[in-house]
């Protein structure tokens, strides 16, 4: 039989890898456009963006639960074309995860595109390049390290999720039980074996993340430097 804490452990890592990839996807475009508009819409969806860092979890969990309902637009709209609900499922939990995520990802790339000199867009533009050959070509070499502070800060957060995926996912062993939720079994169950080897690894899971993105901030900065002092 296998380990209920290994079967949590994978839960975990897939939630963390499939949020990653989900904001990668919607949070690169969002983050770009954040750091280059000036349009007035960009000062109401930029602390839209940030309000999961000061909004409690449960209150995203509740109203998401809500979304999720059946009785809703969007719930009815799911269980039309999936047959289930999303409420205590791992899709419900890939939702809350990358909503509730999102400016872990978002404002460290924000910070990194922002930091992308217009002129050289300009000089690569008069030179016949489109807007998706100078992304690719330049932003994306240029903010590198961004991008990397970005998604390792997404996958830490969403590993430590605890409030939101205890609202939406419940604890269902084998689809929701996250090592957060585990972690806190074992607590309550008085297994203090277990929860200390739990807590120990995430400590040093969480430590060597956050040595990384502190890492590679420094070689930025220094980088940036040189670069300056060079000019």
């Amino acid at each position: 039989m296998i380990d209920p804490d290994l079967v949590s452990l994978t839960i975990t890592l897939k939630l963390a890898a499939v949020t990653t990839f989900i904001l990668f996807l919607i949070g690169t475009p969002l983050a770009w456009w954040l750091a280059r508009t000036r349009h007035v819409a960009g000062f109401l969806v930029e602390p839209l963006v940030a309000l999961p860092i000061v909004l409690p979890p449960t209150v995203l969990g509740f109203y998401l639960l809500i979304l999720f309902s059946p009785n809703s637009g969007f719930g009815k709209a799911w269980a039309s074309l999936t047959g289930s609900t999303l409420a205590f499922t791992f899709e419900g939990l890939v939702i809350g995860s990358v909503i509730y995520s999102l400016p872990f990802y978002v404002q460290p790339l924000q910070v990194a595109f922002s930091g992308v000199k217009q002129d050289l867009l300009d000089a690569a533009a008069t030179l016949g390049a489109g807007p998706v050959d100078r992304f690719i070509n330049i932003v994306a070499p240029v903010c590198r390290s961004g991008f990397v502070v970005a998604g390792t800060l997404a996958f830490a957060h969403t590993v430590g999720e605890f409030g939101i995926v205890l609202m939406i996912g419940g604890n269902i062993s084998g689809e929701t039980r996250v090592l957060s939720i585990a972690l806190f079994d074992h607590v309550e169950t008085l297994e203090y074996g277990r929860a200390h080897l739990m807590a120990a690894g995430l400590l040093v899971f969480s430590f060597t993340l956050l040595l990384i993105v502190y890492t590679l901030n420094r070689w930025q900065t220094g980088r940036s430097s040189s670069l300056g002092s060079g000019s």
